[in-house]
């Protein structure tokens, strides 16, 4: 059985089990949380899409840890201007463990 959740703006296809990186998640390590925004369940040829949400849908998933991804590195340049600038972004995110998808 799995699952299409959102959460942080993105949608991702869950199946119980496995362990995704999500946008940060306001909850401690070893807390298990709670999907509800859950938008499709499916089960081998069975698929049930909602109008947006699954009504009675919910992914229960544990917090596994906490972290940043890669540097993104950001460079600006202005040819002859004697103009650079350098930056750089990290994503904050959280891992979560799949645990049930219940309908």
């Amino acid at each position: 059985m799995y699952a299409v959740i959102k959460t942080g703006g993105k949608q991702y296809k869950v199946a119980a089990g496995e362990k995704i990186k999500v946008e940060q998640i306001a909850a401690d390590v070893g807390q298990e949380i709670t999907i509800d925004q859950v938008l499709a369940v499916g089960n081998g040829a069975d698929l049930t899409v909602g109008t947006p949400l699954v009504a009675g849908a919910s992914v229960k998933a544990t917090v596994v840890a906490h972290g940043k991804h890669d540097k993104v590195r950001i460079f600006k340049m202005r040819r002859r201007k004697h103009y650079q600038r350098h930056g750089g972004h990290r994503q904050p995110y959280t891992e979560i463990q799949i645990g049930a998808v219940s309908v």
